[in-house]
């Protein structure tokens, strides 16, 4: 989270942040946004489980 100028963090002691974007028709309508106190806490296992979560949310819109 450090590494990005542009980045607001929700808490201070974030030091490691996954967002996925839900989808509506198409649209952003939100966003499934995680911080964690841990550098490099999530993993390209994370980012598969956590957007197959978002999808099974999506189809219940």
């Amino acid at each position: 989270v450090h590494a990005f100028a542009g980045h607001i963090a929700c808490d201070a002691a974030s030091n490691s942040e996954i967002v996925i974007p839900v989808f509506k028709d198409n649209k952003v309508i939100a966003v499934l946004d995680i911080d964690s106190p841990s550098l490099a806490r999530f993993d390209e296992q994370d980012k598969i489980g956590l957007e197959a979560l978002v999808k099974a949310f999506e189809e219940t819109l």
